[in-house]
């Protein structure tokens, strides 16, 4: 449960981290937990305090602890302080936000993320949003689309790799020489191309960007069946974000337009399923 006021999250940290020195300062960008930076003479930090009912949407914490703590030995998130049932406390990273993302950086930090240790969770963006759909007992037509896409991505570079599954921008931090990633409550071992794809589209990449990332993360020209999983990939993220805002609408307790956030997804999705050149994507990523 999110403390109400900064004393009883300061009562929450400090047998953790000491008693932070002035007000705990709010992060944005969390719509599910509440994130705040908190220095102590310790040291700064981040404290992820856990949102409500994170569990229906297949967050498992001891798998994020996991998660962050072989990203930060990958020199890529943050290294982890403290864990308990209520909160997780990293170390906080110096860096500033990437409106526009560094293409061949990200790439490299993707790399050494999916090249890491088995993670003690499992992802399939598909799978998620069946579950969402379930819980929230609506049946979208669109879920046949995900499940046409999967059944295509097939191969060895579609065998589970440790992945973060929640590519934002605001996940993404310029640390001066590298990128650093954080919030790794989605991670899960699934297909490289779900964080590729859901990288690409939550950032706003054009088709001339997503073939450079793929050269900067294969280390060689992007070929059709690469792109093509890439461009169905983007549309197996917008349905889990889709189905993630349908199941918050019964859930969550924020004042947050989740309906609004669901239909914007959806109609993303839509679209992209339309394009003349599915079909092909669909063929290319099954001959790859």
């Amino acid at each position: 449960m999110c403390p109400r006021t900064s004393e009883s999250l300061a009562d929450l940290v400090r047998p953790l981290i000491g008693s932070p020195l002035g007000e705990p300062e709010p992060l944005d960008g969390g719509i599910t937990n509440r994130n705040f930076h908190v220095r102590t003479a310790e040291g700064d930090f981040v404290v992820r305090v856990y949102g409500d009912k994170t569990s229906a949407l297949g967050i498992d914490r001891s798998a994020e602890r996991a998660a962050t703590a072989a990203a930060a030995r990958a020199g890529v998130g943050p290294e982890v302080i403290a864990f308990t049932d209520e909160l997780l406390v990293t170390s906080f990273i110096e860096g500033d936000p990437m409106p526009e993302v560094r293409i061949d950086e990200t790439a490299a930090a993707l790399r050494a993320v999916h090249s890491g240790p088995e993670l003690p969770a499992t992802f399939s963006g598909v799978a998620v949003a069946e579950d969402y759909a379930r819980q929230a007992g609506e049946l979208p037509s669109e879920l046949a689309v995900g499940r046409e896409i999967e059944s295509a991505l097939r191969g060895p570079e579609h065998e589970p790799v440790p992945c973060h599954n929640d590519l934002l921008n605001a996940n993404l931090i310029w640390d001066g020489s590298r990128v650093r990633i954080v919030d790794w409550e989605y991670a899960g071992m699934g297909d490289r191309y779900f964080d590729l794809g859901n990288l690409s589209i939550n950032n706003g990449l054009n088709e001339a960007d997503d073939e450079r990332l793929l050269a900067a993360y294969f280390g060689e020209p992007c070929t059709p069946a690469r792109f093509a999983s890439l461009r169905l990939m983007r549309i197996v993220s917008d349905l889990r974000e889709a189905m993630w805002g349908v199941l918050q609408q019964s859930i969550s307790s924020l004042d947050f337009d989740f309906e609004g956030y669901a239909m914007k997804h959806f109609a993303r999705l839509r679209e992209s399923a339309a394009d003349p050149r599915y079909p092909g994507w669909l063929e290319d990523a099954a001959r790859g």
